[in-house]
């Protein structure tokens, strides 16, 4: 799939942006500051459904948290604090303080079934807010995002009930599902996140600025 390419899908009375998304990709977090600016200054917002799918970028991340630091130097190296530190300089232009130092890396099944689970239960709107809370806890507070007691106090956050997200989460409810949706991503060609797939017809991947993002939104509303 490439940028602004047509995929298999019907274009609904509503226009839907598909945001395929993992939570441990601090991109993920900047794109999606940087879509939701766009989408309040675009006209037609009232008439566009945001949906989060799921990705890994890495489905063999523990399932005990490590050290984001420590796990990032493993991958690539010492150049990877340079690399931290123009994430967090980006992200605080976008209003998110980014803390490497507290950030933990484990596997985000978890937390995408938390948001397949959102969606089911709250709607989009729902979805969203556990989006954000996802991505500040991974990323802000040194929250461990596949603890499971955590992601019901995020699930509370987003208006949900914390006992019964905590009870779908101890269970494998949701599992079969998440990873089918993970391997149709891959079968659509999603090859790097966040990728945004509006109308089921174009993609554009990368966290692009607010103004590119518009411009999309504007192209798609007028597209036949």
């Amino acid at each position: 799939m490439t940028r602004n390419s047509p995929v298999a899908g019907a274009v609904g009375p509503v226009m839907k942006v598909e945001i395929y998304a993992d939570v441990a990709c601090p991109w993920c977090y900047i794109g999606k500051h940087r879509f939701e600016r766009a989408l309040a200054a675009f006209p037609g917002a009232a008439g566009v459904e945001v949906v989060y799918r799921p990705y890994q970028l890495d489905p063999q991340a523990p399932a005990e948290a490590t050290g984001h630091r420590a796990w990032l130097d493993q991958k690539y190296g010492p150049e990877s604090s340079a690399m931290d530190a123009r994430v967090a300089q980006l992200g605080e232009a976008e209003g998110i303080a980014f803390d490497f130092d507290r950030a933990l890396h484990v596997n985000t099944l978890d937390a995408h079934r938390l948001l397949a689970y959102a969606l089911a239960e709250g709607g989009p709107q729902a979805q969203a807010a556990v989006s954000e809370a996802l991505y500040a806890a991974r990323f802000n507070s040194g929250g461990n995002v596949g603890d499971h007691a955590q992601l019901a106090r995020i699930a509370e956050q987003a208006g949900l009930d914390p006992a019964a997200a905590e009870a779908y989460l101890d269970s494998d409810a949701g599992t079969v599902e998440v990873l089918a949706q993970i391997d149709r991503a891959r079968e659509l060609g999603v090859q790097s996140v966040p990728t945004y797939v509006f109308d089921g017809r174009f993609a554009v991947e990368g966290a692009h600025e607010t103004s590119t993002f518009l411009k999309v939104l504007d192209q798609v509303a007028h597209s036949e």
